[in-house]
């Protein structure tokens, strides 16, 4: 009888063993699985992202761009574009400032050929009847004006608004030109034929977002201070 007792202890005492090594393998099983996921996120391919809890040490390196576009979000320049787009839609900055360089090209060549025709589709009123006055006053001198717009180096917005239903939006240009006034004889008057001038031009084009009318026309110029 003590020696059936001595194989029930055996048997209860493998039992017990064998329930420890289960319990134990599991915890370190638990254990080898975390740290395989901490290695893991150590050894993310470059341009890869992460999408664990270490997230958080990627932070501190996107604040400083998140604030800077909090910045120009509250510009007056990025309001303005706000406003425009909700009574265009279908205006793109990006659109208007190529389409703004183009016009800027053909008023210059329009200016100086004297092209009132091609002046009227691109001025607003006002602003046609300066060019005109100063193109008579220089026919009535019997001077001409020889322009070359080298290129556009920049383009950028300054100002955008509306004023009621009245889009504006300001462009400073800078290019480069020659520009010279020759009289009837073919003698310089102003300028010069052979030197590239820089030169900075501030021009406001306005356009009413309730016509059909999908062009802009040249409604102010101005200098820089």
């Amino acid at each position: 009888m003590s020696g059936g007792f001595g194989i029930f202890d055996i048997i209860l005492f493998a039992m017990l063993a064998a329930f420890l090594v289960y319990r134990l393998r599991s915890v370190l099983g638990k254990r080898t699985g975390h740290e395989n996921r901490r290695s893991d996120s150590l050894s993310i391919p470059e341009g890869a992202s992460e999408t664990g809890n270490d997230n958080v040490v990627a932070l501190p390196d996107r604040a400083p761009e998140e604030e800077e576009q909090d910045l120009e979000a509250d510009s007056p320049l990025s309001a303005g574009l706000t406003q425009v787009r909700i009574a265009d839609p279908s205006f793109e900055a990006e659109t208007f400032l190529k389409g703004a360089q183009s016009a800027f090209e053909m008023i210059i060549n329009a200016y100086a050929a004297g092209d009132g025709k091609t002046l009227n589709t691109l001025l607003s009123a006002d602003v046609y009847e300066n060019f005109a006055s100063a193109i008579r006053s220089r026919e009535l001198a019997n001077n001409s004006q020889e322009s070359t717009l080298v290129g556009i180096d920049n383009a950028e917005l300054l100002e955008v608004e509306m004023q009621g239903d009245e889009a504006l939006v300001t462009v400073k240009f800078v290019s480069e030109q020659i520009n010279a006034t020759i009289d009837d004889n073919g003698e310089l008057v102003d300028g010069d034929r052979s030197t590239i001038v820089t030169v900075t031009d501030i021009w406001t084009f306005s356009r009413d977002t309730r016509s059909s009318d999908p062009n802009w026309k040249l409604a102010a110029t101005r200098s820089p201070n």
